[in-house]
């Protein structure tokens, strides 16, 4: 009698351990499938709310930054279809932004070569003046540095000191008095600091400044 109560025993507990295991199996797999389906849906409205503020220009993120941030979002492969719509209108947007940028840089060097080259010309027009063999070869040669310009009043600024960000300006004069200053002093002691030009790509506003 009391062998089979133990074997009854031994059979019950095996039973209950076999129950025990199944069921925190079981548990274990549903806290997972769980803990993925909340982290699946807090991407899906972190992505939902980033999207949108980039579409509707809230962030103070830069064009690279914004770039990065729709790459993570895909890279999470969310399979939304509110997502991938939004997906869809930022990456038109960010596009038209990319392509933007590109021209303005492109046009910042432009203006830049364009720059480097008007202050070597205008200085080596300065030399050549103040070099000049003759009046006659000197005014040839201002007639044709003021067709850079907007008219022969472009007033022409010239610092003669600077001082913690602050500059002192000789008294003004245009690029024409200027010129025939050069050509009678016979010396070019100035060089360009700053240029400005018109719509139309004209010198209108001249800045030299003492070699």
């Amino acid at each position: 009698m009391k062998n089979k109560l133990t074997t009854v025993i031994m059979v019950l507990l095996a039973v209950f351990v076999t129950l025990g295991g199944t069921t925190s199996c079981k548990s274990k797999k549903q806290l997972a499938k769980e803990a993925a389906e909340a982290e699946y849906k807090s991407r899906v409205e972190q992505a939902v709310k980033d999207l949108n503020a980039i579409l509707d220009d809230e962030t103070l993120w830069t064009l690279e930054e914004k770039e990065a941030r729709v790459q993570t979002i895909k890279d999470w492969n969310l399979q939304n279809a509110e997502v991938d719509d939004l997906l869809f209108q930022v990456e038109k947007k960010l596009a038209r932004e990319r392509a933007q940028k590109e021209e303005e840089e492109r046009d910042k060097n432009e203006q830049q070569q364009q720059t480097q080259s008007t202050n070597a010309t205008l200085e080596g027009n300065f030399g050549s003046i103040a070099r000049a063999g003759s009046a006659t070869q000197a005014n040839r040669i201002i007639n044709e540095t003021l067709g850079m310009f907007e008219s022969a009043n472009t007033p022409v600024l010239i610092i003669i000191k600077q001082n913690q960000g602050f500059n002192d300006y000789d008294r003004p004069t245009t690029i024409e008095k200027y010129l025939n200053y050069v050509k009678d002093q016979k010396k070019a002691t100035e060089k360009v600091f700053d240029i400005k030009y018109n719509s139309n790509g004209k010198i209108n506003e001249l800045e030299l400044i003492k070699k």
